[in-house]
């Protein structure tokens, strides 16, 4: 049992999809997993572990921001072994071309936040996915018929911003979207050697101002979680 994971060793399989809110865990465990077994409630961050097609996955959420989801990446990796961690989560779109229910591969996270900051001192670490998953998920996407974008994504420690018309700033350079997670998720996982991709669906636009609800982004974003799962 680990700080904020109440699990035993042997209970969370070596690869594990994270999405950031707890009930899409929950949602995707009773929906995809056979036999799902709740491994964690600890502060209501639910966690599963069963089986899909015949092997071992696990889901938990990790919460919002680069703390939350580098704790729980943190902990996964040294105290259960989990080895392939994707990220199944949320974005807004800064292209008028990447639209609401796009799915988005993360090749690499841009990122406002200070902790790598606070990390290298200052220096500037690039952030990037696990090739050998990012190939796979390609692939994997392509058997399925499954349209995705794929490029740099900007990983924000703000959801409010004092200036809305930034992240125009962004979208100049090429940056599809925006979410809160992939870059803290990156980092730890290249600092321990292990495999991290980040599986985006865009739930807004910053462009045309479109969203979609709060239990549409709970229990409808399926195409990124068909995918995540064949990663298994």
């Amino acid at each position: 049992m680990s700080v904020h994971i109440e699990a035993k060793k042997g209970d969370i399989a070596e690869t594990i999809l994270l999405p950031g809110d707890p009930l899409r865990a929950k949602w995707i465990a009773e929906t995809f997993l056979e036999n799902p077994v709740c491994f964690n409630r600890v502060r209501n961050m639910f966690g599963y572990t069963g089986t899909y097609n015949g092997k071992k996955v696990s889901v938990m959420g990790t919460g919002m921001g680069v703390p939350s989801i580098s704790i729980y990446a943190h902990e996964l990796i040294n105290e259960f072994g989990v080895k392939n961690l994707i990220r199944v989560g949320s974005a807004g779109s800064y292209q008028k071309e990447v639209k609401i229910r796009d799915v988005v591969l993360a090749m690499a996270a841009s990122s406002n936040s200070g902790v790598n900051e606070l990390r290298f001192g200052g220096a500037d670490y690039a952030p990037t996915a696990s090739f050998e998953l990012f190939i796979k998920a390609v692939e994997i996407a392509k058997k399925k018929q499954i349209d995705i974008k794929a490029g740099n994504v900007f990983t924000s420690d703000e959801f409010y911003a004092d200036d809305f018309e930034s992240y125009k700033k962004w979208s100049k350079f090429g940056v599809l979207c925006v979410e809160m997670e992939a870059a803290g998720l990156y980092t730890v996982a290249a600092k321990h050697n292990v495999n991290a991709l980040a599986i985006l669906t865009i739930s807004d636009s910053l462009v045309s101002g479109e969203r979609t609800t709060s239990k549409e982004r709970e229990t409808t974003f399926k195409n990124m979680v068909k995918i995540a799962l064949e990663l298994a």
